[in-house]
């Protein structure tokens, strides 16, 4: 909203310096200073609220009994993701152009899964019942956002041009097209069919992946912050004609938006870790795990590099990997032998490391720098055509 006033302000009275706000590096600037002030500041009334609420977390008798001990932890305020939404949402809402299709959607996608995170965490925290929403009202609430998501990117005028392309690492002037279908049938554009499922599948395995990371001290928020500079970096590229032009990619005009979001994102994961690091003294929760990953994951399908998650995300990646290896391979010694075997002490993998004798903050740390190396990654595929 600053950014309307300011830019009514310069049509109006052509003060100087005000044309400064055009730019999109400053106004990413401004929302990233703006979303670190708000997470340190109204964070610690938040906290202050929530303890005094005695809204904190209830650690589940026996799930680490004998592995890892996590009792240390029980009554510290959770919830915490709402510092999070506050800091992003608000900072995006002040700086960035929120009539265009880029800002409003991205900040739509973050707000409705945190509205789905939210309701589990208050059914945990506040009615005491630590089941929670139930899988399936979760899973509603991600295919139903992957199909506004999948639905606006496919159907909007602005993305009629490029909506089923997608970027192509390694090949040089090349992209994926989703579109197989589009002349399946005469007449009739049926590219749909193939692009919504895969956005639906993007934006639920996402959400699920940062929610599976989020186990230790600062690591889902940590590890977020340092993938959104990395998205900070390509969603400028994708927007800015001379760089795109230079790393010959697609160009996507008003996609340089994105980039005060992105940059308001990682500064609120940051302004996070003051309170979330170890020792924590605040969980994000769901409220905060499901948000991060509908952000990434929309953000991502934006620009149109979703074939670089593995990288990009590969901390969140070998997470859910890890427990879907370890699921797997119990039943299958299970139903071959009677006993169910595991490939871990634990899954998610980051509680392996913790049987094994690893101090938490040691873990959080190297999984950080894992993810600094992949980001860079990341960037680096970018030149390599």
């Amino acid at each position: 909203m600053l950014y309307y006033l300011i830019q009514y302000l310069e049509s109006v009275f052509e003060p100087p310096g005000f044309q400064v706000i055009d730019y999109i590096t400053v106004r990413a600037a401004l929302a990233a200073i703006t979303a670190l002030l708000i997470a340190l500041f109204a964070g610690r009334s938040i906290i202050r609220w929530l303890g005094h609420k005695q809204l904190g977390e209830q650690v589940r008798e026996g799930i680490h009994a004998g592995v890892v001990d996590h009792t240390h932890k029980q009554g510290t305020p959770s919830m915490g993701g709402l510092i999070i939404l506050i800091s992003v949402l608000g900072a995006t809402l002040l700086w960035g152009a929120v009539a265009e299709v880029y800002v409003w959607l991205i900040m739509l996608a973050t707000a409705w899964m945190g509205a789905f995170g939210f309701a589990d965490d208050y059914i945990k925290v506040v009615k005491r019942d630590k089941s929670g929403l139930p899988a399936r009202i979760k899973l509603i609430g991600q295919i139903s956002l992957g199909l506004l998501v999948g639905s606006v990117l496919y159907f909007h005028p602005q993305f009629s041009d490029i909506r089923t392309l997608t970027y192509l690492p390694f090949v040089a002037d090349e992209t994926l097209n989703y579109d197989v279908l589009r002349h399946f049938v005469d007449g009739v554009d049926l590219g749909w069919v193939i692009y919504i499922p895969v956005v639906i599948f993007i934006l639920t395995a996402l959400s699920n992946a940062v929610n599976l990371t989020d186990g230790l001290d600062g690591l889902a928020a940590g590890g977020t912050g340092i993938v959104a500079v990395g998205l900070t970096a390509l969603a400028y590229i994708a927007g800015n004609a001379i760089f795109s032009d230079f790393l010959n990619e697609m160009l996507l005009p008003g996609a340089g938006e994105l980039t005060v979001f992105a940059a308001a994102l990682a500064a609120s994961c940051f302004g996070f870790l003051w309170y979330n690091g170890y020792p924590a003294t605040v969980f994000m929760g769901d409220t905060g795990a499901l948000s991060l990953g509908a952000a990434v994951g929309t953000l991502t399908l934006m620009i149109h590099k979703e074939l670089l998650l593995p990288l990009l995300c590969a901390v969140f990646f070998w997470e859910t990997l890890s427990v879907i290896l370890q699921t797997s391979w119990f039943k299958y010694t299970r139903k071959r032998t009677g006993v169910g075997k595991r490939l871990f002490k634990m899954a998610p993998i980051h509680h392996h490391y913790e049987a094994k004798g690893w101090h938490e903050a040691k873990i959080v740390l190297r999984f950080w720098l894992i993810t600094a190396i992949t980001v860079i990654a990341t960037l680096l595929v970018l030149r390599i055509r």
